[in-house]
């Protein structure tokens, strides 16, 4: 474990890791000295990952070299992998299918003990209706061929490997079109480990080159990716994420009750034994997050923080909004990406990004028009420099002439009360339907929050904690102050979010589900 006491409250018990730049080499450190067994969930996981640990680089250079090394040296691995529509998730689902070839060769590679590791990719079950598949196969249909055309194409001309890549793209096409095409637009998006029944690893960190950043967060815009992960010492936590993870595969397919997971807060998802024949959502299990966060909501007295890549869902904004009503003196921060991936870093911007644009502006609308200018803080993180050659041309992945950086944290604090780390963005894919996991902390891990959240984005070097009743005016100081400056003369990462270039590209898209994005 590292040894930055900055990194931890102050029973050593829980460390805030910020960026892989920290939390993957924690990571590798967790793996590299376990014991007896690594029981992972993600979303992604790409074993060619480059090592980072000093310790780790000492055994390899990348996760197939960590593996095999963990192997060989007894440790059980258990890996569920999230698997994605074929025809929707094209390069995720052929990510999650090379990454099972990978660890097959790992298991080849690691010898006699290579069985000690198993991988699960998991497609979540959930399925829209008959008349719902009827109505979409076209455009299913359309992009299946698409999809297969060009990977016909990349393995006759050696670019890839067709098909057998894409394992997905043949079964669904095997489907009578009088059926309906199938689609899967639910998925597994949690993050999360447990190693030796002791330790829990959790956020919204997967594993792969594209999340790799530092805390300068200095690249092409396009390839910066500021995230947050926990790494708890708790025997109860970790026996609950071990609990989840043996479990939730038959709770999405509607063959189990999910099992009793003390402190671990969880979203999940069934397939519908008699699915109606419109119905697109799936049958709503456990919503423990949305949960946890109304009640906090609604005991906060003074500062809510919320940092999310997502904040479009509008009953949490009325929850919000009823509680500024209530309480006067209740404070809003609000840190999200200048704009989402698909329209940050695309031109044109794909629907989804812009229907997610929609939604959100909803969103804010409805907490501006209850805390007022005076109340609300809205902020995005970009870089200290002005744009290059280097960086996305697009519009928006440029506000207040500098390069954004891309936001894909999911932290909320209450007063200094509670925090709420985890999977879950504050959009209702998150709150109802994807499979996310996430913790409360309480006491001291709750400070330490909210100390590395200020000298991180504000650019703070001192270790004193704004008392709770005057840190919203630090905080807006800060913006504001930042909006003001030439990006190198800047103090910190955050300037005022932009409405106007979202209100731009936002499309309403009626008829589809705000779960959907």
């Amino acid at each position: 474990m590292s040894d930055n006491v900055d990194n931890k409250d102050g029973s050593g018990r829980v460390q805030m890791l910020i960026n892989a730049e920290e939390a993957y080499p924690a990571l590798e450190r967790l793996v590299l000295n376990a014991e007896r067994e690594v029981i992972m969930g993600f979303r992604v996981f790409d074993p060619r990952t480059k090592l980072r640990s000093p310790e780790a680089l000492e055994i390899g250079n990348t996760w197939v070299d960590l593996i095999i090394h963990a192997l060989r040296k007894g440790v059980r691995i258990k890996l569920w992998l999230s698997d994605f529509d074929a025809a929707a998730a094209t390069e995720l689902h052929r990510a999650t299918w090379e990454t099972v070839r990978i660890l097959c060769g790992v298991r080849e590679m690691a010898g006699p003990k290579g069985t000690l590791l198993t991988v699960h990719p998991r497609l979540h079950p959930a399925r829209p209706g008959r008349l719902a598949r009827l109505f979409l196969s076209p455009l299913i249909a359309g992009r299946l061929n698409s999809v297969a055309r060009t990977a016909v194409k990349e393995a006759r001309t050696g670019d890839g490997r067709g098909l057998k890549m894409l394992p997905g793209i043949s079964a669904m096409r095997r489907h009578r079109f009088g059926q309906g095409m199938p689609t899967w637009p639910v998925s597994h998006h949690q993050k999360l480990a447990t190693i030796d029944g002791r330790w829990l690893y959790i956020g919204g960190l997967d594993l792969d080159e594209r999340r790799w950043d530092t805390h300068t967060h200095n690249q092409p815009s396009h390839l910066t990716w500021h995230d947050l992960q926990l790494l708890i010492d708790d025997e109860t936590l970790a026996a609950s994420a071990r609990a989840h993870l043996e479990n939730f595969d038959d709770v999405t397919e509607a063959r189990a009750d999910p099992v009793k997971a003390p402190d671990l807060l969880r979203t999940i998802s069934a397939k519908r034994r008699k699915s109606h024949m419109l119905r697109i959502s799936p049958k709503k299990v456990l919503r423990q997050l949305e949960a946890r966060h109304y009640a906090r909501i609604a005991e906060a007295t003074h500062l809510v923080y919320l940092e999310t890549q997502f904040f479009r869902d509008k009953g949490l904004a009325k929850a919000l909004a009823d509680r500024a009503h209530a309480m006067a003196g209740l404070k809003l921060i609000l840190v999200v990406p200048g704009a989402p991936e698909t329209s940050a870093f695309e031109d044109p911007p794909k629907l989804d990004g812009r229907y997610g644009d929609h939604l959100q502006l909803q969103c804010l609308q409805i907490v501006r028009n209850a805390f007022g200018p005076k109340r609300l803080l809205v902020a995005s993180p970009v870089q200290p420099r002005t744009p290059n050659e280097e960086d996305c041309p697009a519009p928006r992945a440029t506000l207040a002439g500098a390069p954004i950086i891309y936001l894909h944290s999911k932290l909320s604090v209450f007063d200094g009360r509670a925090a709420i780390v985890s999977s879950a963005n504050l959009n209702g894919r998150s709150l109802r339907w994807d499979t996310e996991t996430g913790v409360e902390l309480v006491g001291s891990p709750v400070d330490l929050i909210r100390r590395r959240m200020q000298q991180f984005w504000l650019g703070d070097s001192s270790v004193e904690l704004f008392p709770l009743q005057d840190a919203f005016e630090h905080w807006t100081k800060a913006v504001e102050a930042n909006a003001g400056l030439p990006p190198a003369e800047r103090k910190g990462f955050l300037v005022p979010y932009d409405s106007d270039a979202a209100r731009y590209q936002a499309v309403n898209l009626p008829g589809v589900p705000v779960e959907m994005v």
